[in-house]
């Protein structure tokens, strides 16, 4: 017989209360601070009182000072209500487990001689709403950052359908990168860009941004060097009637970016970009049909935060302010911060390969990766002095 206790993980925490009125501005300020488990809602009620609400924080937030959390959130906390922190208790037992049509794991090396069972606890209790159940093996050592999966229930098919900010994907776990909990992000990020805007992301994937600024009225120049992803992606573009609004490469990110940047010799060597209406689809009127890349782009995206870093040097001498139209694209450059990395120490690397002093940088706090070891979001507008000037 199962013994479900074996399943539960209490977790110590903090709360902040607050007024309920007040939720939404303080989850905003709290975001990737605030506890993200399935299953758990990070707001809940305050027992002694209905006017007020909890906030749950992350396991990040390790004191009650609260000091792991960015002074100047905490300045604006303060400025809305009387902060007031609890220790709080979340006890994770059986009933959380859940997931999609594919469950994917990450056992812990203690767990693994347990995972057969884990593994058959989960089929049993979601079946059929989830029909395999992966593991994932060993560190990502592969070029494509692709994970390896040991199926441990079910049918040995990793390709599945998946909703997020009302769009739909079509992946293989097994050929593609996916990682839902990044929703939030994409989310985040698209909310930035405006209809008839021209974007460019140099580490598409299966499309988690280019589909949902596709579908927002931009048009999208997607690149991925895993094959893989980049069908997945055109495949996804269809599905959700956009192709028109996404042209897809496959290279290397700098080969990419380069070649968009080009400035042909003569007019007519330049493919203007063709938007056509396609079945079921309503093309934004403020799409341009003869947007040119090289004269005017206004965001680049680089999610591949294990070396994304390492390609910012590509934006050395890339534009030709000549025949630049507009203001200078924003950059969103995603990273790693370990226990030894600042802000400061990002920025510097960023600064020394473009060669160029970075103005008024935005970090975001995407989420939290392992235990000192966070995800962030360096976003820039591209440094006047990082361009080529012609008289």
């Amino acid at each position: 017989m199962l013994d479900t206790s074996k399943f539960q993980v209490e977790l110590k925490l903090f709360a902040i209360r607050l007024p309920r009125e007040l939720c939404k501005a303080a989850s905003d300020l709290l975001h990737g601070y605030m506890l993200d488990k399935p299953r758990t809602k990070p707001i809940t009620k305050d027992p002694t009182s209905e006017k007020n609400r909890y906030i749950i924080l992350s396991e990040k937030v390790q004191d009650p000072d609260l000091s792991d959390i960015p002074s100047e959130k905490i300045d604006e906390l303060k400025k809305l209500f009387k902060v007031e922190v609890f220790p709080y208790s979340v006890t994770l037992g059986y009933s959380h487990w859940g997931a999609g049509h594919i469950a994917h794991m990450n056992i812990n090396d203690e767990l693994l001689p347990y995972k057969d069972v884990i593994a058959k606890v989960i089929y049993d209790k979601n079946y059929p709403k989830i029909q395999t159940v992966v593991n994932k093996v060993g560190c990502i050592t592969n070029e494509f950052r692709v994970p390896k999966f040991e199926v441990l229930a079910g049918k040995a098919d990793m390709t599945t359908e998946i909703k997020q900010f009302g769009a739909t994907f079509k992946l293989d776990y097994g050929l593609v990168y996916w990682n839902s909990r990044l929703e939030h992000e994409h989310i985040r990020l698209v909310s930035q860009f405006k209809e008839g805007e021209t974007i460019c992301d140099m580490f598409a994937g299966i499309g988690p941004f280019v589909i949902p600024a596709a579908k927002k009225g931009c048009l999208v120049y997607a690149n991925d060097l895993n094959p893989y992803s980049v069908r997945y992606l055109r495949i996804n573009a269809k599905i959700n009637n956009v192709e028109d609004c996404v042209k897809t490469y496959n290279m290397d990110a700098r080969k990419f970016i380069a070649q968009l940047m080009v400035v042909p010799t003569c007019e007519t060597q330049c493919a203007s970009t063709e938007v056509r209406k396609g079945k079921n689809m309503r093309i934004k009127a403020s799409v341009s049909v003869d947007t040119k890349p090289w004269e005017h782009v206004d965001h680049v995206i680089m999610n591949l935060p294990a070396s994304a870093l390492q390609f910012i040097d590509s934006f050395r001498g890339l534009i030709r302010r000549k025949f630049w139209k507009g203001s200078l694209p924003w950059i969103h450059c995603y990273c790693f911060m370990k226990l030894t990395d600042t802000r400061e120490s990002i920025l510097s690397e960023a600064e020394s390969a473009l060669k160029a002093r970075i103005q008024d940088p935005v970090f975001h706090m995407v989420r939290s990766v392992a235990p000192h070891k966070d995800m962030y979001c360096l976003s820039f507008k591209l440094p006047e002095e990082a361009c080529i000037w012609e008289e």
